[in-house]
């Protein structure tokens, strides 16, 4: 079950707005009604919500960061479970006329409500993550090079394992997550011959849980582990705390995503089993985003980051990893390929 909100929306202001986005999704911090200039920002949050200690924490790193910056009041709203396409479109719409500008969809789900409600309102700047179909003047698709960072885990991974298997567990069947996959895989295979890579979906649509259910991640890691595998990646969202959770409990080595999940506060007691993370800098697109509008100047279009852009990346918080000489020169060595154009890392 979806979890509710865990931040009450407060104060005579805010009653009107609240009581709106209840019907489609719980807000996850302070909020206001009143229209205005710099009222600030607006997340939708993806399936898992805040508190997934990936993805969805990572936006709200570049919402804080622009509050902090121009003093906005920003809102950020839960998903619920069994949503719709029109669900998502109400959320988007609520959050429009209340005057939250720019107003981002975090994740590829969001789409379809992203395309029909920037129609009706073509003076909010909106952005999606992790979708660049949208065309639109008022429309900035963020989007990354996923399979980059995903190549140098692969490099990591293959250099840090003893039992020659590795293991990669995707939260949904889809495109996207298939980026993180091929990625991984090639950097496992051009770094050293021989090494297993066993893959994993948890489900075939995000509705099934498929990055919401630590439990599922965990029964999984169990299964590749119990099999051989002594490095695990998982680019599953909040399941990823689960095969974290796992790989801790084996006491074999764990590859986060999307955000620096050594540093999280809800994975400390594991950390020392996260050997890195591959990051994509989700708080920074944010928070660009949010800049673009206040400065007059809204970023539109397709905005892709890379390896040479800093937009993707390896953590480097685990001294393990980060004083590995071998693993290090590799890595480094992987990196300048890719950014020389030597090597063309496989999307799917």
């Amino acid at each position: 079950m979806r979890r509710v909100s865990r931040i009450a929306v407060a104060g005579v202001a805010t009653a009107a707005l609240a009581v709106t986005v209840s019907a489609c999704g719980s807000s996850s911090t302070s909020s206001s009604a009143s229209k205005g200039k710099d009222l600030g920002l607006a997340l939708a949050y993806d399936v898992g919500g805040k508190g997934d200690q990936s993805f969805n924490d990572a936006a709200t790193a570049g919402l804080d960061k622009a509050d902090q910056q121009y003093g906005y009041k920003s809102t950020a709203v839960e998903p619920q479970d069994g949503e719709s396409d029109a669900d998502k479109a109400q959320r988007l719409e609520t959050l429009a006329k209340a005057g939250y500008n720019p107003v981002i969809g975090v994740g590829y789900s969001y789409a379809p409500a992203v395309k029909e409600v920037a129609a009706k309102f073509p003076k909010t700047t909106f952005g999606i993550i992790d979708d660049n179909t949208i065309k639109a003047d008022n429309v900035a698709d963020l989007v990354f090079h996923e399979e980059q960072a995903s190549y140098l885990a692969g490099v990591a991974a293959a250099k840090a394992t003893k039992t020659n298997t590795v293991g990669f567990i995707g939260g949904v069947d889809v495109p996207l997550i298939h980026k993180f996959e091929a990625g991984f895989e090639q950097g496992v295979a051009d770094t050293k011959k021989g090494v297993k890579v066993k893959s994993q979906y948890l489900t075939q649509t995000a509705a099934e849980g498929g990055f919401s259910s630590p439990d599922k991640g965990q029964t999984a890691a169990d299964g590749q582990i119990e099999a051989g595998a002594d490095v695990v990646y998982a680019a599953a969202g909040l399941s990823g705390q689960g095969v974290i959770q796992s790989a801790a409990e084996h006491k074999v080595w764990a590859i986060g995503v999307d955000s620096d999940q050594y540093k999280q506060d809800a994975l400390a007691k594991y950390k020392s089993y996260i050997l890195t993370s591959a990051m994509k800098d989700v708080a920074g697109a944010v928070y660009n985003l949010a800049k673009s509008v206040h400065d007059g100047k809204p970023e539109t279009g397709e905005i892709r980051a890379s390896l040479t852009t800093g937009g993707v990346s390896l953590a480097d918080s685990n001294p393990a990893f980060k004083n590995n000489a071998d693993m290090q020169a590799a890595i480094k060595k992987a990196e300048a390929g890719i950014k020389d154009g030597s090597i063309t890392v496989k999307t799917s």
